[in-house]
């Protein structure tokens, strides 16, 4: 997910009625592994998040009839139900998400579930650290600061870090990079970007 101030084209931007689509733990989960890793059918989604297939099913129809991803027909058997995500990423403009009274409820378990994806993420990656080939050790980093800003220059340090990491980012299709072949010498790395006041600042 990014902010409004950072989305391209092939983008989806949350409003009042898609956000509702989104507003579950599952699914937030769902599309993220359907964008980074590829299409996939329900029982394979199932396994790698421990659910039922049912269970799996039916958030990636709710999904679907949102518009957040869609069939990947002629893909696999002829009996085989294969999804993909049918944009790069996600967009909010967490102002209006703050403001709307219509999107509140939603916006706060969206904003939830993608901050415990985000947080689960980076636990699995600290288990994996012992075991990460001789190239990775210690590379990364796991940082934190205090900076004392205004509103505009929090502004402008989220898009002078966006400009950063995009120039980083090849502008491929979401689908084929997922499925093309990675360049010798290189890994998938995940950068995580938060920007906000310091919890208890305005209280």
């Amino acid at each position: 997910m990014s902010t409004e101030g950072t989305s391209r084209p092939d983008d989806v931007r949350l409003d009042a009625k898609n956000l509702r689509g989104l507003a579950h733990p599952v699914r937030v989960r769902l599309l993220g592994l359907l964008r980074h890793d590829g299409p996939a059918t329900a029982t394979q989604l199932a396994e790698r998040l421990e659910l039922s297939s049912a269970a799996t099913s039916y958030h990636l129809r709710q999904l679907a009839q949102y518009g957040f991803i869609t069939e990947d027909v002629g893909r696999g058997q002829p009996r085989e139900r294969w999804w993909k995500a049918a944009h790069r990423a996600t967009t909010m403009d967490l102002r209006e998400a703050a403001t709307d009274p219509e999107s509140a409820a939603a916006s706060e378990i969206y904003l939830r579930s993608v901050a415990q994806a985000y947080a689960s993420q980076l636990l699995a990656a600290v288990d994996e650290m012992p075991h990460r080939p001789e190239p990775w050790v210690g590379r990364g980093t796991l940082s934190d600061l205090d900076l004392q800003l205004t509103p505009e220059q929090a502004d402008e340090l989220t898009e002078r870090m966006w400009d950063v990491v995009e120039s980083y980012q090849r502008s491929d299709d979401p689908e084929q990079t997922s499925e093309r072949a990675p360049a010798e010498g290189t890994a998938r790395v995940t950068v995580q970007l938060q920007v906000f006041p310091r919890p208890g600042t305005f209280r």
